[in-house]
Parts: structure tokens; C-alpha cells; sequence
């Protein structure tokens, strides 16, 4: 099923957004900034994360690494320790990867297009957009939970609308020359307005319970070991034994990721400690 609609639909709904926007749009500090490594950090940040939560976290990373060569060059364990709290700790190994890339290949400078944004480890077919649309106000439609949401529902599209049905409703809509704007206006539009609760229409994807879920365990491993230069690990195992999703599968988890290292002290057999990985490539 496609959308059909003719120009005035089109420029009714654009009022009718832009008009709930100008009277209860949301400021957040990353909405003052066009700098595109700024725009970048705030996207990968917010994915699967409340705004609200992102603003202090967001503040403090730029201080800390204000752009792409003091991210690609700090320590992995300076950036979980400026992470922490936002979740999900292998989207902040990945954007200093990302940043790390940048900077051998683009001379430290983000990219301005979806098409080369998107070869950047971490960056998906939503975050190759949204990062241009913010930082340089570029014509291109990017769908993310609230405005899949508000499409489905103004337009009455069947739920289960595939993607591709979606993302040509969203380039239908969106107003050429003012990208930035509508796509702070259809998010705010669908967070304040139009939610899942009122809708009844439900994300893609749901997050389980946090609170003793593998992700928590491995959060907890990280903060331990973001504190400390070493923990032992039958500290850890005293400490999460009773972990119900495997421990040791954690761990190797995070070492395969390239988090963690797992090595045997020297001198003192079967004694092992883990470590944030330090090394820099």
C-alpha cells in the first residue's frame, strides 16, 4: 500500500505539524548546534535512549571530546567512564571507532552525505540522514520510532506497513529547504502528542526489563572495570556468580567485542584478572 495524496493534504499536514511545533516544541542543547560531529554524537546518543536523559551526558562528552581527534585518541576506558549511563556501552566503543575512521579518512571531518555516513561503523539507514538533515539542513527523510508512528497514524497505514512504505510516505511529506525544522517538529509531534500509549501503535522493537537483564550484567562488569586498572576475576565471579545468563559467556562476549581483555597474571598460575582494553589501533 502507497500513500496517495495531492499538494493540499501535503500543505495542510505541514501546517498542522509546524503549528503544534511553534507552540510546544522541546529545546534540547543539541538542536542549537549545526556542527556536524556535535549533530553526530547527540543521534548515536539518543538511539534507544530518552532525550531527556542524553542532555547532562551530552554536554559533559563535549567538553571532555570536543571533536573527532580527541575522541579517536583517548583511551577506550575514557570513553565507557563518559558513556556510563547511557547504555548499550559498545555504541560508545563504535562511535570512537567511528571517530578513529573519520579521521584517517576524511581528515577528521564528519561526512556530509547518507551515502559515505553510512560506510561509518554504528551509522544505519535512519542516522546516515537524520546527522545532514540536523547539521546542514539536507533534504532527505529520516524515519525513526515517533515519525513512523505519526505516519502510520495520520495517514491510517495498515501497522505493519513495511519500511520501504514508509520512507516513501516520509520523502513525500517532507518540505524541501526546511528539513531540519519538520523533522524536530514530526518527533515532537509524535513524543508529545501522538505516542504509543494514545496510538496504541507500537515501536518496532521493545526493550526488555533492565534491572537483572544480561545488558545490566554486562553494564555492571564495565563499571567495575572502568573504576579500576584490574579486577580479579574471581572477584567478579564472588561478586555476579549467580549471574542466570552465564557469566563466563559475558565475558567472552565483551572480550570479542574488543572491551575487555581476560589475562592470566604473570608468576601466579590460574590467577586471572580483566582489564579495559587500553591498546590503540
Amino acid at each position: 500500500m502507497s500513500l496517495e495524496l495531492n499538494q493540499q493534504q501535503i500543505e495542510l499536514f505541514h501546517k498542522k505539524i509546524f503549528d503544534f511545533y511553534r507552540l510546544h516544541g522541546r529545546s534540547f542543547p543539541w538542536r542549537e548546534s549545526t556542527d556536524r560531529y556535535a549533530v553526530m554524537i547527540s543521534e548515536i546518543m539518543l538511539q534507544q535512549t530518552q532525550a531527556e536523559r542524553v542532555v547532562s551526558k551530552y554536554d559533559a562528552w563535549l567538553q571532555r571530546f570536543p571533536d573527532v581527534a580527541s575522541l579517536a585518541l583517548a583511551s577506550l576506558r575514557d570513553v565507557l567512564f563518559h558513556w556510563s549511563g547511557l547504555g548499550y556501552n559498545s555504541r560508545g566503543q563504535r562511535l570512537q571507532t567511528c571517530a578513529k575512521m573519520i579521521l584517517e579518512r576524511f581528515d577528521g571531518v564528519v561526512p556530509t552525505t547518507p551515502e559515505l555516513l553510512k560506510t561509518l561503523p554504528g551509522i544505519g539507514d535512519y542516522t546516515c540522514r537524520s546527522i545532514p538533515v540536523f547539521a546542514d539542513n539536507f533534504d532527505a527523510a529520516a524515519v525513526d520510532t515517533n515519525i513512523r508512528r505519526v505516519i502510520i497514524h495520520e495517514f491510517a497505514l495498515p501497522e505493519d506497513s513495511s519500511k520501504p512504505t514508509i520512507q516513501y510516505a516520509a520523502e513525500l511529506l517532507l518540505p524541501k529547504g526546511q528539513s531540519r525544522e519538520w523533522h524536530n517538529a514530526l518527533m515532537d509531534y509524535g513524543s508529545l502528542h501522538l505516542t504509543s500509549r494514545r496510538t496504541g501503535i507500537r515501536p518496532l522493537t521493545r526493550q526488555s526489563k533492565f534491572q537483572g537483564s544480561k545488558r545490566w550484567y554486562r553494564g555492571q562488569l564495565l563499571k567495575e572495570l572502568v573504576a579500576s586498572e584490574a579486577v580479579f576475576l574471581e572477584e567478579i565471579e564472588a561478586k555476579y556468580g549467580s549471574c542466570p545468563w552465564g557469566l563466563q559467556e559475558i565475558i567472552n562476549g565483551l572480550v570479542c567485542e574488543g572491551l575487555v581483555d581476560e589475562a592470566e597474571i604473570p608468576h601466579k598460575p590460574g590467577c586471572r584478572v580483566l582489564r579495559i582494553r587500553e591498546e590503540q589501533s
